[in-house]
């Protein structure tokens, strides 16, 4: 495997505070430079917030103006970062919930959730995944939380040959452990890493568990982060194989 650096962006948005959850993606997006990484992942509805009737009203397409600060600084840092986004399409009545990609080119493009949670699918329809990624010469396959919880989706990503499983979720306490031991299994099962972003404040009524994680090819967990709140937990690849930190990420770096 080629010399990586991954990091899951834990954040604590403000559900419908686009402007703020903006500057806050930026603060991250400069933290996870200084520590040269290649891709960064961020939460299930990172630029809204987790409200449903909320995120699903302010959906936006892919060329959006709201994006370019965050475009042009992928594109600055060379850095694949994946935000998640209510995305709007022409002809579809209801979004779909998107990881959008920020690539490094400054070229953009989105994988969108696949299985929705009950209650989801009032605002949004079902998408219809994406393409691998390659960061770094790793291949990556992405998820939006609900679509881990169906076993053909990590086996389906496991097929095709990605090397790294990156989920954006928002997992409460009640959820983690479960739901952790599957994220944990999959990366025993396709000898394929997974990289879990989650949520690190409460969002649409949701109290995330944060402990955002990262389960290596054996399924041994290399790093995880120690609570919730905006943390960031970077690792990379080592001779010795993957390893991890954690970073805190606050209001002096916006």
């Amino acid at each position: 495997m080629s010399t990586a650096v991954f990091a899951a962006a834990q954040c604590a948005v403000g559900d419908g505070d686009i402007t703020a959850n903006l500057a806050l993606h930026l603060a991250f997006m400069r933290r996870a430079h200084e520590h040269g990484v290649g891709l960064l992942l961020f939460p299930e509805l990172s630029v809204t917030g987790y409200d449903l009737a909320v995120s699903s009203a302010l959906a936006q397409g892919l060329d959006t103006p709201l994006l370019e600060p965050l475009r042009d600084y992928a594109h600055q840092a060379r850095m694949t970062t994946v935000v998640g986004m209510p995305l709007k399409l022409s002809g579809h009545a209801k979004p779909r919930i998107a990881a959008c990609i920020l690539h490094p080119d400054g070229s953009i493009g989105a994988y969108t959730k696949q299985h929705l949670h009950t209650g989801e699918d009032v605002y949004y329809e079902a998408g219809s995944g994406g393409e691998l990624l390659s960061v770094a010469g790793v291949s990556v396959a992405l998820s939006v939380c609900a679509d881990f919880t169906h076993p053909e989706h990590a086996a389906s990503a496991a097929q095709r040959g990605a090397q790294v499983y990156a989920s954006g979720v928002l997992i409460g306490e009640t959820g983690y452990p479960t739901d952790s031991r599957l994220l944990q299994g999959y990366a025993q099962q396709h000898a394929m890493a997974v990289l879990m972003a989650n949520h690190g404040g409460v969002t649409g009524g949701w109290a995330a568990a944060g402990r955002s994680a990262f389960w290596d090819e054996q399924g041994r967990c290399v790093a995880a982060v120690s609570g919730t709140g905006n943390r960031m937990l970077v690792v990379s690849t080592q001779a010795a194989g993957w390893q991890g930190c954690e970073v805190t990420v606050d209001e002096r770096f916006r």
